[in-house]
């Protein structure tokens, strides 16, 4: 991502729409499509800080999903290794 991939990081998905839309979209990739699961996923090297609330710090290490000892996204859809301080859009999932 540092290098210049683009990803859907500005459309999150909070509303059940949205997660399935976004989960459809990432359902339909190769298991083997990381820079899509990436760009779909709407990754971000940095954390989201939630709109209208400062206190809200969206980073993939604050997450269910998240596996601290294996740097790793276990959310079905992605299946990813990730680092702490990313973000991606399905954070409320």
């Amino acid at each position: 991502m540092s290098g210049g991939l683009v990803t859907d990081w500005e459309q999150r998905a909070y509303s059940a729409a949205d997660i399935r839309r976004v989960i459809d979209n990432l359902q339909a990739l190769a298991l083997d499509d990381l820079l899509g699961r990436l760009r779909l996923g709407g990754f971000r090297l940095r954390p989201y800080v939630g709109e209208g609330d400062p206190e809200i710090d969206q980073a993939c290490s604050t997450r269910m999903y998240y596996e601290l000892h294996r740097c790793w996204c276990n959310l079905p859809e992605l299946k990813l290794g990730v680092e702490p301080e990313w973000s991606c859009v399905l954070w409320r999932v």
